[in-house]
């Protein structure tokens, strides 16, 4: 039978239907995952047809997924983090949802506060165990959508569960059925979907999660965990690793709309952002993130990342504030006392900063030489210098402009007496057995003892 396909504007072939594949024994794919050795990265050479929604946005799991690798927030932390959310993700909900915990007393006032700012978003939603009263105190609190766990790999319905995947297929189905009971509308999260049986267990499970969707008249939610980050991006590559296929076979195979479809990548293998970036060009509208990428072992996708790939992917960035993200980047160094690595992209205190003298010298002539984009507008982080034996004249000319915020008519060049005299003394602390950078205080200092009978810098006539 064929039918036309309103999303192709093609007649196609009836899908189809992958029905659930029972086994004795668990299928760990061990030529791919052998364990004592890297996994392994197949390709079929099957390429999907790229397929990017028309609404693609990203989903937060801060409060959820990223608390479960740092101390609990505090209530007045999470109510903080959330309304730099609600700024960062601009009036159209780019950042469309934020994910709770609802177990402990603070959990709860943390989520009641934060739903007391009535704001449209980020949606508030919550995740759970797969209880029947925990879906009650859920409803009860006023939330539409809950996360529910359901493992989908043999490695976690075997080894974890003690179940076979018949029983792990009845299970899980019967808990959603108690959440549309209860009339919320669940996300189920495919754990470990990278190891899983594809077509033997995946498929036919998310066909039977619409089937009970269309009699609930309740909508499910397909989130497609990368739980140890072994999904790869490349066109060509075979499921279960392959991203684009993973994607397209939820959407082609099981009738999951893209609004239902939902990327969770983890880290492990550097690949968190470009396995999300493919999932949304693939057919996922949504991205789930966590600010600065914290979460479980090497992390999450990072949020602020996708803020910014969805800016080039888009064209705009349809009303994001940019700047918070320095802003919440400063809030987890100084609040949370988080300690954010030098090198961390946007976020990072040397991300824009250089350190070569020869790339400073072209900074001075044009920023745009060494610098991502203008960083003091998007982010409101200008670009910087770190002055050390390496920075030379240019470096230290740089500085001093960009530090002492001079205008064009007063900046100063390698040729002014100022820097020349700077660079002498730092050359000779370095020739004295220095190593490390030189910090703002020990640079103002400088300034004073260059500078014509101690005045400001900024009122001298250089």
């Amino acid at each position: 039978m064929i039918e036309l396909n309103p999303s192709s504007n093609l007649l196609e072939m009836e899908q189809y239907k992958y029905e659930l594949q029972d086994v004795a024994e668990p299928h760990l794919f061990r030529d791919i995952y052998p364990y004592d050795e890297v996994p392994k990265t197949p390709f079929n050479f099957r390429r999907v047809p790229m397929n990017m929604p028309s609404d693609i946005w990203i989903t937060d799991t801060t409060f959820r997924d990223g608390q479960q690798s740092r101390a609990p927030y505090t209530t007045k932390q999470i109510v903080d983090v959330y309304k730099m959310l609600a700024k960062l993700g601009g009036p159209k909900g780019i950042i469309r949802q934020s994910e709770f915990f609802v177990y402990t007393k603070k959990d709860r006032a943390a989520l009641e506060e934060c739903m007391a700012l009535g704001y449209k978003f980020p949606e508030i939603t919550t995740w759970i165990r797969a209880k029947k009263e925990d879906f009650e105190l859920v409803h009860n609190i006023g939330i539409r959508e809950t996360g529910i766990l359901v493992s989908c790999s043999d490695y976690h319905i075997f080894k974890k569960l003690n179940m076979t995947r018949k029983q792990a297929f009845d299970h899980y189905l019967g808990v959603v059925k108690q959440a549309f009971e209860a009339g919320i509308s669940p996300r189920c999260h495919l754990e470990d979907l990278t190891r899983a049986d594809f077509y033997g267990f995946v498929v036919p499970f998310v066909n039977a999660l619409i089937e009970l969707s269309k009699e609930a008249k309740i909508p499910v939610k397909i989130r497609m965990c990368d739980t140890m980050g072994y999904g790869v991006p490349f066109t060509g590559a075979a499921p279960p690793r392959s991203v684009p296929g993973v994607v397209y076979g939820l959407h082609h195979y099981s009738d999951v709309t893209s609004e239902m479809l939902e990327w969770h990548g983890h880290n492990d293998f550097y690949m968190g952002v470009a396995n999300a970036v493919s999932a949304w060009l693939f057919g996922a509208s949504a991205v789930n993130c966590s600010l600065l990428g914290i979460g479980e072992r090497t992390g999450n996708v990072p949020l602020e990342a996708m803020v910014m790939q969805y800016a080039s992917l888009r064209g705009t960035l349809d009303g994001m504030d940019t700047t918070m993200i320095t802003e919440i980047a400063k809030y987890f160094e100084k609040e949370l006392g988080y300690d954010i690595p030098p090198m961390t992209p946007f976020v990072g205190s040397a991300f824009n900063m250089t350190r070569a003298g020869i790339h400073a010298d072209g900074m001075m002539k044009d920023a745009e030489i060494y610098n991502i984009f203008d960083t003091e507008k998007i982010l409101n982080r200008p670009a910087e210098v770190s002055i050390s034996n390496t920075s030379g004249l240019a470096g230290i000319a740089y500085w001093i402009n960009k530090h002492y915020q001079l205008p064009p008519e007063k900046q100063v060049t390698k040729q002014d007496k100022i820097v020349q005299d700077m660079k002498s003394k730092i050359d000779e602390l370095y020739s004295d057995g220095r190593t490390t950078v030189m910090g703002e205080e020990e640079l103002e200092e400088l300034v004073k003892m260059f500078s014509d009978d101690g005045r400001s810098l900024l009122n001298r006539d250089l």
